[in-house]
């Protein structure tokens, strides 16, 4: 595909849980079902976010799409990553806007002026980091350091399906089943369904919620009135940006967060793979800046990389390139489809909570596994100490405030990782 090359495998490395790296492919058939799994996995967070800050949803996919196939293009088609709505933005947004949680963003255009700024900044980052190389991220983030940045952001999402998406007794019952259907997907099916266990296992706990509920009378009905009174086709509406410099200095140190999550993702990533992208990592974080400013300029949400598609890839152990190219495509076209838009929202919250259990669960699990991989030495005091304190600032959202800015978990648990290490290891005299 153009100056894009895959190494095309055959469907038989799927039967015999074989790994497919970045610069390799399934058939296109294969890997068209693939992206769709990844934008299945996405889509929650990437239209929640919108909603939280009175954005419009369906405006927010159609530009991780974009900002998708924009970060594909910077990276040379070489780092495996979609692109996705930040919730990183949410705080900051709503205090800059004075969004008051229900509707639309009156204050928006101040908004966007000021996620384009943030992205200019992160975007300038990479620059740097592209011209002086990646020598000192790795003497500031061994994989003592790296490996619990990964695993708490696993940690940190877990409060979002076990508190905010079981509203009942029932509800809890039905992740439950989710998470199960999924587990039994990946150990007992073999080839395309082992690989597709988040779409299938969303599939089959979606059939038995719709019978639970619609035919026996348990729980929330599914409602599907929405999808079929929804438009097969529109166009969102966009925005203008307002450079607000008041909203502009309280949205841009946002770029902190950011940095950390891309940061923590790639070296995810490098553990899973076998393969080094500490290369592409200016690369990177040009790609997220860039597609951070081109959503802001219509009216999206400011993006990062998403640790739901890395935990796809975790359980899939299919990292190639062109799944995302995919995913980005269809991303794009079901942007200007109001329908698809009513599918994905008329998926019952509970099912969708028991596969982000799965998905959250799988990324901390991955930071596990760099130190694993890495034989970090747990019987140093120093790499006890950084990592036990990581994950708890992680886990427990530990915040900090400067100002009007707030750090939040990931971030506390990211650059306190980094300085802990800093400090403890210095060179004993």
């Amino acid at each position: 595909m153009g100056i894009f090359h895959w190494t095309e495998k055959s469907s038989d490395v799927l039967h015999s849980g074989g790994v497919i790296g970045p610069d390799e492919r399934l058939p296109w058939p294969q890997t068209g079902l693939m992206g769709i799994q990844h934008v299945i996995a996405m889509f929650g967070s990437t239209v929640l976010a919108p909603i939280l800050m009175g954005f419009d949803p369906n405006l927010a996919v159609l530009m991780s799409g974009i900002g998708t196939l924009i970060f594909f293009l910077i990276t040379g088609g070489k780092v495996p990553s979609y692109l996705g709505s930040s919730f990183a933005f949410i705080g900051v947004v709503i205090a800059a806007t004075g969004y008051a949680g229900q509707g639309a963003n009156a204050n928006i255009g101040v908004a966007l002026g000021g996620i384009i700024a943030c992205g200019a900044i992160y975007t300038l980052i990479g620059v740097i980091v592209q011209w002086l190389g990646t020598g000192w991220i790795e003497r500031f983030m061994p994989p003592v350091v790296t490996g619990a940045v990964v695993a708490v952001i696993g940690l940190n999402l877990a409060g979002i399906p076990i508190k905010n998406m079981a509203a009942s007794n029932f509800d809890s019952w039905m992740q439950a089943l989710t998470f199960v259907s999924v587990g039994l997907v990946a150990v007992f099916t073999r080839g395309m369904v082992q690989r597709l266990l988040i779409l299938v296992g969303l599939i089959v706990s979606s059939i038995f919620y719709a019978l639970l509920t619609n035919v026996a009378g348990l729980g929330k009905p599914l409602d599907l009135s929405g999808v079929i009174n929804a438009a097969w086709f529109g166009l969102p509406q966009l925005h203008a940006p307002v450079f607000s410099a008041p909203a502009m200095l309280l949205i841009a140190p946002v770029v902190i967060i950011l940095v950390a999550e891309n940061l923590g993702h790639i070296k995810a990533v490098t553990a899973m793979t076998g393969k080094n992208l500490d290369q592409y990592m200016g690369r990177a974080f040009i790609g997220d800046g860039v597609a951070t400013m081109v959503s802001g300029a219509g009216g999206g949400t400011g993006v990062t990389t998403y640790a739901e598609n890395i935990g796809v890839m975790a359980a899939t152990r299919i990292y190639s390139t062109a799944v995302f190219l995919c995913a980005a495509l269809l991303a794009v076209l079901l942007g200007f489809s109001p329908k698809f838009g009513a599918l994905i929202q008329a998926i019952p919250l509970p099912v969708m909570g028991g596969v982000s259990i799965v998905v959250f669960g799988l990324i901390a699990v991955a930071g596990a596994n760099i130190w694993v991989r890495n034989h970090v030495d747990f019987s140093q005091n120093k790499n006890l100490i950084v990592a036990a304190i990581t994950l708890i600032l992680g886990t427990g959202d530990f915040t900090l405030k400067f100002g009007d800015f707030a750090l939040g978990g990931i971030g506390t648990a990211t650059f306190g990782a980094i300085i802990l290490y800093a400090l403890l290891n210095r060179d004993k005299r």
